[in-house]
């Protein structure tokens, strides 16, 4: 059917397109960050043991804590005598870390803390907290994973995500680094022993310990003192935790344990501070010249002081600090920007999907329970609407270049059991439409040319034209079994009831997008109009296939151009005068539905934002009173609700269920989204039951689910741009290609 104005398609998509997309793109990206955070996609949970360290020096393996690579030469360095360095794991924790913060602060002693990226981008004012109290921070890697298995590019982006992480919570980088799962020399293997070269290339400091707490493990809080405490008098890089767990027993031993130290003669010192203390002590023994087995070392020595601590300038204790340049400093801000908004949205999305969830799955449940009420109802042996109608009516089809389809729908009319008068209203065809129709020679047809005016304006020269007093509208592509106008017309033999809605059908259901969309018109549509018809407020009478009373039509003012959902608009129009709009399931119609995707976004964008703009329009009926009012206070929630709302969050439950496989479980994800799947199924196959189809269509049903309902998401989020930047849509003339052929009665199981 022509609508005024009608545009050649773009090749290039509109800017609400690009909008709609963008928008999409943006959540999936929030998604991907928020999951990242926690998990990296396909994160490696692998963690190498027992592995060959022939090829690591064993000045290495047996040397000191602190390894660098001062003049590319490997070199140890022990914590001095008689001091300590805390070395603190896995954190910033929201619950840990400012406690641990606490005791350090009240105990006047720094720590050094190993920071996993992702959790710096979710708690970053505590990075702030921990840097400010004078303490230092170390690279624990991104998200946590064992570098020996990893690519040289992950582990660069390992790397890089957590300093531009560190560097928008604190505004400063640091050269240490802690490798997960490597606490001590004697983890480094052939494997690793790459990565520590890499690392040390870069000017970083890769700390080990050689006392571990094993604070987690929660072994007790004496235990955890007594493992410790270093051998009397030696120095020591000692491991504790501040997050991966509950940290009572650390938070208990903590301020004892340093008592205990000092108590002793210690002191305690960052690693850098450790660093310097024994350069100072190597230049003072004037060991440069030493030969033997401490060569190595002695290179290492003679390539000068280390890099963080020449940048350090006169502040040993926060030597491994530097001020970020403005670069990283507004790229880290950006993560942290974008970490915020991920970690407000998902949560966010994910509250509203279980409303959404909850909402779709009590709709199912509420139209199978309904639509067994309806069948039950209107197929009972003795229902009548009231006396039999047998009065001839109008049949009006509006047409606008439908050469392909006219032939079909007239021929349909033509076999009608009752008795019809045809009115095609051709609105200013280009292709001989008219023509066509006239030379069928129909005895009951009459052909009333106009300029091109649009769908609504041929509609209500039909309705001018008609002849009697009910009139039933269809779609110039559309066929009509038989005794579709007698079952359509019999609802009238009530006189409250203004209009009536017929049951469509998708004719060309042999291919992928028509077998979707069977299913779609059986399953949604019409359970829906069952629903809708019991509680008395159905929002449309179908463009396809509807009957109206003339006098009703008249009286609110005729089909209205204001929206492009004619059919939607009307129907309220009828509710909000107080007629009855039913829904006569054994009318149907045959309808060639869009046979491309292309044709389908049209389709529908035109549907759903035709459809918001007759919502708006019709707004005020909410507080319509009397019965007048009943699709106010029903209809248009629930219209609301699961025509916008659920449909806009609903494809979103896949991409969820995605998130969900690659981030939380995948088998319980998978579950749980074949569960959903399942009572669709069920709703499906009870809406077929009910309308006498087959069920081998809903073999297709994964499909749509996994494809045509993201389709129908971007149509929907298309169309809420359009709506919320005030745009209008032009009408558009869907391709047709007659392959929707005239049936006979009971035709229902094609």
């Amino acid at each position: 059917m022509s609508r005024t104005g009608r545009s050649r398609p773009q090749a290039i998509p509109g800017p609400r397109v690009v909008i709609a997309l963008l928008l999409l793109l943006g959540l999936v990206s929030v998604m991907l960050l928020d999951g990242y955070l926690r998990a990296e996609v396909g994160n490696d949970q692998r963690i190498r043991s027992d592995a060959s360290a022939s090829k690591v020096p064993d000045s290495v393996l047996d040397g000191g804590p602190l390894l660098s690579f001062r003049g590319g030469t490997a070199r140890t360095q022990s914590v001095p005598d008689k001091t300590i360095v805390l070395t603190f794991d896995d954190g910033p924790d929201p619950e840990w870390t400012g406690k641990v913060l606490d005791i350090l602060d009240d105990n006047d002693v720094p720590g050094t803390f190993f920071l996993v990226g992702s959790m710096i981008s979710r708690y970053p004012g505590i990075v702030r907290k921990v840097v400010d109290n004078g303490n230092e921070v170390g690279v624990h890697t991104f998200t946590h994973v064992d570098l020996s298995y990893q690519s040289t590019s992950r582990i660069t982006r390992e790397i890089a995500q957590t300093q531009l992480a560190l560097a928008g919570a604190a505004g400063i980088t640091t050269t240490l680094f802690r490798a997960p799962y490597s606490s001590t020399n004697d983890a480094i293997d052939n494997y690793s022993w790459p990565v520590y070269k890499k690392l040390g290339a870069l000017g970083y400091t890769s700390v080990f310990i050689d006392t571990d707490s094993e604070d987690w493990q929660q072994p007790g809080v004496d235990r955890i003192i007594d493992l410790a405490t270093p051998k009397s008098g030696k120095g020591a890089s000692v491991l504790f935790h501040d997050s991966g767990g509950d940290r009572e027993q650390t938070l208990e031993a903590l301020p004892r344990y340093i008592k205990k130290m000092k108590a002793k003669g210690y002191t305690f010192t960052t690693v850098s501070g450790a660093q310097q203390q024994d350069d100072r002590a190597q230049a003072q023994s004037g060991q440069e010249g030493q030969d033997g087995q401490d060569g190595q070392e002695q290179a290492g020595r003679a390539a000068g002081p280390p890099a963080a601590a020449s940048a350090a300038g006169s502040d040993p204790e926060q030597a491994a600090h530097r001020k970020a340049d403005a670069t990283t400093l507004w790229e880290g801000r950006a993560l942290l920007a974008a970490v915020a908004v991920a970690e407000w949205t998902v949560p966010v999305l994910a509250a509203a999907l279980t409303v959404v969830g909850v909402a779709v799955l009590g709709r199912f449940g509420l139209m199978l329970v309904l639509a067994r009420r309806h069948y039950r109802k209107r197929n009972r042996r003795r229902f009548a609407w009231g006396p039999a109608v047998t009065d001839p009516v109008s049949v009006i089809v509006p047409a606008y270049n439908e050469k392909e389809c006219i032939a079909h729908t007239l021929n349909s009319l033509a076999s009608s059991t009752h008795p019809i008068e045809i009115i095609l209203v051709d609105d200013g065809s280009t292709d001989g439409t008219p023509e066509i129709a006239e030379s069928l020679g129909l005895p009951n047809l009459r052909v009333v040319r106009q300029e091109n005016a649009g769908k609504s304006a041929a509609l209500n020269n039909g309705v001018r034209q008609a002849r009697h007093d009910i009139v039933v509208m269809m779609d110039g592509d559309t066929v009509f079994e038989p005794d579709t106008v007698h079952r359509l017309v019999q609802p009238f033999g009530d006189p409250g009831v203004g209009a009536v809605a017929g049951n469509a059908k998708v004719g060309n259901r042999n291919t992928m997008i028509g077998a979707w969309q069977h299913i779609e018109y059986v399953m949604g549509f019409n359970l829906d109009r069952r629903m809708y018809d019991l509680l008395g407020c159905m929002p449309t009478i179908p463009g396809a296939i509807g009957g109206f009373r003339r006098t009703a039509v008249l009286e609110v003012g005729g089909m209205s151009e204001d929206t492009l959902a004619e059919d939607t608009d009307i129907t309220i129009a009828l509710h909000r005068a107080g007629w009855r709009v039913v829904y006569a399931e054994h009318a149907r119609a045959w309808t060639e539905a869009p046979a491309s995707l292309g044709q389908l976004w049209r389709q529908r964008y035109r549907w759903s934002y035709g459809t918001m703009q007759a919502l708006w329009k019709h707004r005020r009926s909410v507080t319509d009173r009397g019965p007048s009012g009943r699709f106010g206070r029903v209809g248009m929630p629930l219209v609301v609700l699961f025509q916008i709302v659920t449909p806009l969050f609903a494809p979103l439950i896949d991409v969820f269920t995605l998130y969900a496989m690659l981030f939380v479980d995948f088998s319980a994800s998978l579950l749980a989204w074949l569960a959903v799947l399942l009572v669709q199924l069920v709703c499906a196959a009870y809406a077929f039951r009910l309308d006498r189809e087959k069920y081998r269509y809903l073999l297709m049903l994964p499909f749509q689910q996994l494809a045509y309902r993201q389709l129908m998401y971007l149509v929907l989020i298309h169309s809420c741009v359009t709506a919320a930047t005030g745009g209008r849509l032009r009408w558009q003339k869907l391709k047709r290609t007659g392959v929707v052929g005239a049936p006979t009665s009971g035709a229902e199981s094609r």
